[in-house]
């Protein structure tokens, strides 16, 4: 068995740039479990996830509602929102209150390959990680290098490397998307008057080398390079290049 859901989708990118925000086109909302880790905070939109989207208490949560998921024919698909907060959750709940941390440390490592090896490659439906990155200067290269932050054994490997695609969320200027016109991107007249739209950014550019953008070969040509942020139109490409 393949140890990645090729419907498996993370999406980085700072506060307030989009990441939750790119969740409101689902279509069929209500039959998407939303996994809400971040102290029950509501996303930026009306939505309809099923119950009202699920507040994580406990980390292992996660796990059963993969599980639950898998077999129930009324769930599409799985959004964990943030993968960031889950494994603080972990850190909090179940390292620092460990009598033994050693142990506890490589157990927040399982955890987490748990959940991308085990439950999300046998979900077999789509999966959709959002979480948060921190920019740091790489001194030795005078490069800012971005990342999604994880403690432990994880830190080495980082989570990106559990995905084949991951996009970024961005607010970049029109004038800078002009060069990048493609079907995937729609900038409306409102966004021209404000200057500047929020994005998925799918490749890296000299500019941002030092992120962690990935995507299968052939899924996006230099010209998407920016996309509109819509996981729904995300997820209608992916399926369209795996069919």
């Amino acid at each position: 068995m393949s140890d990645v859901n090729p419907l498996s989708v993370l999406i980085v990118g700072e506060s307030g740039t989009g990441k939750t925000a790119s969740l409101r086109n689902l279509k069929d909302q209500e039959r998407w479990y939303y996994l809400n880790a971040e102290a029950g905070k509501q996303p930026p939109f009306r939505h309809k996830f099923m119950n009202g989207g699920f507040r994580i208490e406990d980390p292992y949560q996660v796990h059963e509602a993969f599980d639950v998921a898998r077999e129930d024919p009324n769930c599409i698909g799985v959004i964990t929102d943030t993968v960031t907060f889950l494994m603080d959750m972990v850190e909090s709940q179940y390292v620092l209150t460990s009598a033994n941390t050693q142990r506890a440390w490589g157990e927040f490592a399982q955890f987490f390959k748990i959940l991308m090896q085990d439950k999300t490659v046998k979900l077999k439906k789509p999966a959709i990680f959002l979480a948060h990155t921190l920019r740091t200067l790489d001194e030795s290269k005078g490069e800012w290098m971005v990342s999604v932050p994880v403690k432990g054994s994880l830190k080495n490997q980082g989570i990106e490397a559990y995905f084949s695609t991951v996009v970024a969320t961005k607010k970049v200027r029109i004038k800078d998307l002009e060069k990048y016109q493609n079907d995937l991107l729609d900038i409306t007249d409102e966004e021209r008057e404000l200057g500047f739209k929020h994005v998925f950014q799918t490749r890296t550019t000299k500019e941002t080398t030092g992120e962690r953008i990935r995507s299968p070969m052939g899924l996006f040509t230099r010209e998407q390079t920016y996309i509109d942020n819509d996981v729904q139109l995300l997820l209608n490409h992916l399926n369209a290049y795996y069919s």
